[in-house]
């Protein structure tokens, strides 16, 4: 029996592409990494190879911020990718350990409760109990391991983890080392190491960083996309990505319907619409690139399975009225005066805005 995954590790999804780039890495590589640094480069942002082979960029938007994340890791500095919900933070971190170390699985996922365990190391409480402390009875995390194989662990929403438990990894990350004092030993690591966390500024004063744990990373700012065109390209490359894996069975969304839903992102983000001439109230979601992929993808599926598999106002509706009314009181008054301000007055749109309007009845 064939097993299809739903979503395959970045190592697997692109292991041709991967594989294309180690035969024409020609540059050095620090050690115990897959790939040099301006392979991994070429990796992260695309291009098309001396042989013809066409690389798909996994990051659109500055070359010069992907290149600082790269050297960051070529050193002995951990990286923090930190940017609003939605800014590829996550995505950029597991193609990074992907592309490095050839395995992005070494995952801590921060969450409140997040223990101690998650970060050092855990026991097997039967053997523990049958034999007291021993290498049999050890649980290494993530982190272990990849101090021990010499590649990238990644620790995810770093500030939701309590801050007493974040301190774990300042020894990991000055000294290089994990000492498991109930063995009187510890783990050092292996050339290749480093740690790449990310962390939402949305979140700021959750768990603050410590300011001892913030020297130990190099922090890279993830932006939102620059221009609409940047962002529509964005979108447009993850719902083809993810129609393909989920297996929709309908049309390639038309671009313009992508760009309208990002012009409707776009302005509710920023306050105002694209010609500066109407003044907007803001929601209280991020109304992120992440979402926006997300209202399309819905879409598609209503189109594909409810619908005659063209993706139209009526299939969208209702990924934009739930995406941008996260609080039913205030939020809703916003996305009504958009309708009412902006949405109803643009000719072409006048089939979004009656959709929209249904949906709020």
């Amino acid at each position: 029996m064939t097993t299809t995954l739903l979503r395959e590790h970045a190592e697997n999804q692109f292991a041709e592409e991967l594989a294309e780039l180690a035969k024409i890495d020609t540059h050095q590589r620090p050690p115990n990494w897959k790939l040099s640094p301006w392979v991994v480069a070429t990796y992260i942002l695309g291009g098309k190879l001396d042989n013809g082979f066409e690389i798909t960029p996994k990051y659109i938007g500055s070359r010069r911020l992907m290149e600082v994340a790269i050297a960051t890791l070529a050193t002995d500095r951990a990286l923090l990718l930190l940017g609003v919900p939605g800014t590829a933070k996550t995505w950029i971190s597991e193609h990074l350990a992907a592309a490095i170390s050839g395995d992005s699985t070494l995952l801590i996922q921060g969450t409140a409760g997040t223990a101690e365990e998650a970060i050092r190391y855990g026991w097997n409480y039967a053997r523990l109990l049958a034999e007291g402390p021993s290498e049999r009875a050890l649980v290494p995390s993530p982190v272990m391991i990849a101090m021990r194989a010499g590649k990238i662990a990644r620790v995810e929403e770093l500030t939701r983890i309590p801050a007493d438990v974040q301190d774990t990894l300042i020894t990991i990350l000055s000294e290089k080392t994990l000492p498991i004092p109930e063995l009187d030993s510890e783990v050092q690591a292996v050339k290749g190491f480093s740690v790449i966390a990310t962390a939402n500024n949305r979140d700021k004063g959750v768990n603050e960083l410590s300011s001892a744990l913030r020297r130990r990373f190099n922090t890279v700012v993830l932006p939102l996309p620059a221009t609409l065109e940047q962002e529509v390209d964005i979108v447009r490359r993850r719902v083809e990505s993810l129609g393909k894996a989920l297996e929709l069975p309908a049309e390639p969304p038309a671009l313009e319907e992508i760009r309208r839903i990002v012009i409707i992102f776009r302005e509710l983000r920023a306050g105002s619409t694209s010609d500066g001439k109407t003044r907007l109230k803001s929601p209280s979601g991020t109304l992120s690139t992440a979402e926006a992929i997300s209202v399309v993808n819905n879409g598609l599926a209503l189109a594909a399975h409810f619908g005659n598999g063209r993706l139209n106002a009526n299939d969208v509706a209702a990924g934009l009225v739930g995406a941008i009314i996260k609080d039913p009181v205030q939020d809703k008054i916003v996305w009504q005066e958009y309708l009412e301000t902006v949405t109803k007055e643009r000719k072409d749109w006048n089939d979004l805005y009656r959709a929209c309007k249904e949906m709020m009845e």
